[in-house]
């Protein structure tokens, strides 16, 4: 009896030191609304897959809604669709435009970078032996630095899109080694700061953050489970993300935090645009939308950068244009 006494005594007081731990580790300054910063991530291959002109939806998003902050992708396979040859015009046009209207760009390179499949690697590469398509990685990432490091308007730049991560999408087994050899190599080529991505809620972020100048987190609530076959909203709060942020904190240093890829489209089993208006709402739609804005906030980021902006264009160009204007107040202050 006494035994069994002592072992309560000494869990309980196990479990209330955890508890504490947690408590005090989910602690963080919260900013005021009009303190945050906000921006986009830009596909124009999503933008494509929606039937739009990718060129009228780049040009609203400045335009019309006022971003100054964007993200971009440097797809290789529309670079180097062709072994040797390089096609440079559509990304020009996109960093020239959002250059002329003295916008922030983060320039994300690597073979696996925002949007399905993931990793966007050129067809040409398959069979090839894993040293060659690092060596061929490693050329077009050099590639694209060169032609782009004089342009101020750029910021950072981004090494592959959440690499830790490497069980979700359609990519080759995940190398640290490797990805460190990307990141020595955007160092050694210019002098900006390194931006580095992983999981919200699926990683622990350490061993991204290390590597990182700016760390950049994704954040959803609501998404489909293939797993589970069906919708779901994850149980967490935004003192789950204060918590991993001042854990990761103890082992890794980067300069800035930032919350890289908020959710602000739906997510369900097959591309949005083939699911019903109902099914769509299950996972975003206005309502959603102005929680997902205050849940970021509490969570003590700063500055976030929206993930859906080719679905506000949709939904406008749909006849449904309430998320588009309600955007538009969060880059318009």
């Amino acid at each position: 009896m006494f035994k069994t006494f002592k072992f309560f005594k000494i869990f309980l007081i196990f479990l209330i030191l955890v508890l504490f731990f947690i408590f005090i580790f989910s602690q963080g300054h919260v900013y005021r609304q009009d303190e945050l910063e906000y921006g986009v991530t830009f596909s124009k291959k999503q933008a494509e897959s929606l039937g739009l002109d990718w060129k009228k939806v780049y040009i609203s998003i400045f335009d019309d809604l006022g971003v100054k902050k964007i993200r971009l992708p440097a797809y290789w396979d529309e670079i180097e669709n062709q072994e040797g040859v390089y096609f440079w015009e559509d990304l020009d046009w996109q960093i020239n435009r959002a250059s002329e209207r003295q916008g922030e760009i983060i320039l994300a390179v690597g073979a696996r970078l925002p949007r399905w499949p993931e990793c966007h690697s050129p067809s040409w590469t398959e069979g090839r032996l894993k040293a060659q398509v690092e060596n061929k990685t490693l050329d077009y990432i050099s590639r694209v630095i060169e032609r782009y490091k004089d342009n101020k308007n750029i910021i950072a730049w981004q090494i592959e899109n959440e690499p830790f991560l490497s069980h979700f999408g359609d990519c080759p087994k995940f190398d640290a080694k490797f990805l460190d050899q990307e990141i020595m190599l955007a160092r050694s080529l210019d002098g900006r700061p390194i931006v580095i991505t992983d999981s919200g809620e699926l990683s622990l972020w350490i061993g991204a953050a290390k590597r990182a100048d700016i760390f950049g987190t994704t954040m959803y609530l609501n998404t489909y489970s293939n797993f589970l076959k069906s919708y779901i909203h994850y149980p967490i709060t935004p003192a789950f993300f204060k918590f991993k942020k001042n854990l990761a904190g103890l082992f890794a240093k980067p300069k800035s935090w930032i919350v890289i890829e908020m959710q602000a489209e739906p997510w369900g089993p097959e591309p949005y645009q083939d699911l019903s208006q109902i099914n769509r709402d299950r996972t975003m739609e206005i309502g959603k939308f102005k929680k997902m804005i205050e849940f970021g906030r509490q969570t003590g980021f700063h500055e976030f950068y929206l993930w859906g902006v080719e679905w506000w264009y949709w939904e406008f160009k749909q006849g449904r244009p309430e998320v588009w204007w309600e955007a538009r107040k969060l880059f318009i202050q």
